[in-house]
């Protein structure tokens, strides 16, 4: 099956139902072992050593977000060999590294950043400001009221001052705020209206943490990161964001689009103009949490029709079938498709998760709600959702031959 069948003039999104049909009907009609084999002769015969991390060498680098039970066994192997930049799931985020005044958790975060340093993998702090896994105590006053805003800001510093600092010429590239942009349709609400947005009774906050992660480490790379922001409303609205923060001489360097993706979003078509906007700034992209879940809900119902239920209905697991397969590794063609163009704009892609054995989006109604990273309170029912280049045994699949032979 020759997958560089999509000249790069060609529009991807007139010819991405063609190549899908195509690989449908060779999927369903051939043996899954086959069907394998049709993708791993070439790479395996021809270097039998490589990852993604080489065959990407002459693009970006390629990252995965890890935990602690990641360095250890199977897993640690897989990151070294296929990986070259890391970025820690939760270990770095203000509740955990931080949980009270004066308390900070290194143990852990630590341990990554040795990992890294001992393999030479580059690393992405993730990350100094969110709503979420936050630091309750910091938005109390001594006494227990409501903190000011001033008071609420010289925390942060004093925060991002502690973790930049620490890891000062060790982590490369910081997500400095993550998702502080509403997901509303309502244009004129640009900002989430998160503890940080009401007690700052706007949004400083954010222009603050980026002066303080570039005072703390002036040599790590800036960026603003978001989910959905290939979406019409939202996108715009990070594009509002970013532009006031380049006109007000905040010190940022990029942006990180998550790609939390589903079989059918985003289409080309929004992902080129994301990256064109963002681009058009000047700023640099990572993709910093790239999986695409099985999951397909079926479109929103019309005004006043009833809903339906979804393609895959929650709390079932049809598995992986040839017919999603089939459909991840064109989606999943489609983007490296295209951030292969985009090169000299994109400094990172990173998986958000090692495999298919353990993915944030198993304890998410199986990957139907797309988004943003869930918290470590969020629940874990755990459904399947298939979303990353390696299966549950660790092995290659087919949509990373897809990815890596072009």
């Amino acid at each position: 099956m020759n997958f560089s069948i999509v000249n790069k003039k060609t529009d991807r999104g007139i010819l991405l139902p063609v190549i899908t049909f195509i690989i449908l009907l060779f999927v369903q009609c051939t043996p899954k072992h086959q069907v394998a084999s049709s993708f791993q002769t070439r790479a395996i015969a021809d270097h039998p050593d490589k990852g993604l991390k080489d065959y990407y060498k002459n693009y970006f680098p390629i990252g995965v977000a890890v935990n602690m039970a990641s360095l250890h066994g199977p897993d640690s192997a897989l990151i070294v060999k296929e990986f070259n930049s890391i970025t820690p799931e939760n270990d770095m985020k203000m509740g955990p590294i931080h949980p009270s005044e004066g308390v900070y958790n290194w143990k852990n975060s630590d341990k990554i950043v040795d990992f890294a340093v001992s393999h030479h993998i580059k690393i992405r702090g993730h990350n100094l400001l969110w709503h979420n896994q936050e630091a309750a105590w910091m938005f109390k006053g001594p006494n227990g009221e409501p903190v000011t805003k001033e008071l609420l800001l010289q925390r942060l510093k004093d925060h991002v001052f502690a973790v930049a600092g620490r890891y000062k010429g060790k982590i490369y590239a910081w997500d400095v705020v993550n998702e502080a942009v509403d997901d509303g349709n309502d244009t004129t609400q640009i900002y989430r209206k998160s503890n940080w947005y009401n007690i700052c009774n706007g949004p400083d906050f954010i222009e603050a943490a980026f002066r303080y992660a570039h005072e703390a480490d002036p040599q790590a790379k800036l960026y603003y990161n978001d989910y959905n922001s290939e979406h019409p409303v939202k996108r715009e609205k990070i594009y509002k964001l970013l532009k006031k923060l380049i006109e007000d001489h905040v010190p940022i360097d990029g942006v990180g689009m998550q790609a939390h993706w589903k079989l059918n979003d985003p289409s080309p078509a929004e992902l080129r103009k994301a990256l064109d906007e963002v681009t058009s700034l000047g700023l640099k992209v990572q993709f910093t949490e790239l999986d695409i879940t099985i999951r397909v809900p079926h479109p929103a119902p019309a005004p006043g029709a009833a809903p339906q239920a979804a393609i895959t209905p929650p709390g079932t697991d049809p598995g992986y079938t040839p017919e999603l397969e089939a459909r991840q590794i064109a989606q999943y063609k489609m983007a490296f498709d295209i951030f292969r163009q985009y090169k000299k704009f994109i400094t990172n892609v990173t998986f958000w998760n090692v495999s298919d054995r353990y993915s944030w989006l198993d304890g998410r109604g199986g990957g139907l709600m797309g988004g943003a990273a869930a918290g470590l309170n969020a629940p874990r029912a755990v459904i399947k959702a298939y979303p990353l280049l390696f299966d549950e045994n660790r092995q290659r699949k087919n949509a990373y031959w897809a990815v890596v032979n072009f």
